[in-house]
């Protein structure tokens, strides 16, 4: 079996409409599978062979599909979604309900897209700051009229623990933890101080720089990392890890 321990517990034969949406990021590849709309659970995949597809669609035989991909994936994998489901793949062509950046549309990633859509999905009519804490953090403004205006991109969390490791002759990768002091004690506490305060302080500071410039808006976290800052905000946000999922959702639902 070529998918995660989630999949094996998974007994089930779903008979509603059903949707993949896959996300492909640098960590990991992931799929979530939606029943009759509403977000069913998340599958993280081993890799994008055929038969790791195939037995995602022969298991849920999903109506609809969607990708989206900011690596070099398996070309043969949208060959199948496409003769199996009413596949879309995410890019800057895509119908969205919102528009984007004139300058450059086609780089902005498929992953910040998803997370604008369901940040208006969501909150419609209102400004939303999406902070999405994966591989990078990224901050993705968009306002009440819909209109995605940028943000900005930095290191994440395992990238910072990673380049510590890299670019210095003697500290050791940390796996990352939610427990630690603020004064660390060693050299592994050390670390997750400086890594995960300093980035809660950058998203506080580039918070109140957003506040100091635009009017009442939300803020949504999301992201794989996102349960190792919540704790350490001064205030608390709406966090959906899934969020990025509901997004590939509307998305292909806007474009079906």
């Amino acid at each position: 079996m070529v998918i995660s321990k989630t999949y094996l517990r998974s007994n089930l034969r779903i008979s509603m409409p059903t949707t993949l949406c896959f996300d492909f990021g640098n960590t990991r590849m992931k799929c979530a599978v939606f029943t009759n709309g509403v977000f069913y659970q998340e599958q993280v995949l081993e890799d994008d062979s055929e038969t790791t597809i195939r037995e995602l669609i022969d298991h849920y035989k999903p109506d609809k599909s969607i990708l989206s991909s900011v690596i070099h994936h398996n070309p043969l994998l949208e060959d199948l979604l496409q003769q199996s489901t009413h596949f879309h793949k995410l890019d800057h062509r895509s119908k969205v309900p919102i528009t984007t950046p004139v300058g450059k549309p086609d780089t902005i990633g498929a992953d910040r897209l998803a997370l604008v859509v369901a940040a208006v999905d969501l909150f419609p009519g209102k400004n939303n700051l999406v902070i999405g804490l994966g591989s990078a953090i990224t901050y993705n403004y968009v306002n009440k009229y819909h209109e995605f205006i940028g943000g900005g991109i930095s290191p994440g969390m395992e990238m910072r623990f990673k380049s510590l490791q890299a670019f210095t002759a003697r500290l050791p990768l940390v796996k990352a933890d939610w427990n630690f002091p603020l004064a660390g004690y060693d050299t592994r506490t050390n670390i997750l101080s400086g890594v995960i305060l300093g980035m809660a302080k950058e998203i506080e500071g580039i918070i109140g720089a957003y506040e100091e410039k635009y009017d009442n808006f939300n803020v949504l976290l999301s992201g794989g990392d996102a349960a190792y800052f919540t704790r350490h905000l001064e205030k608390q946000y709406f966090t959906d890890p899934h969020l990025i999922y509901k997004g590939l959702y509307v998305i292909s639902e806007f474009n079906q």
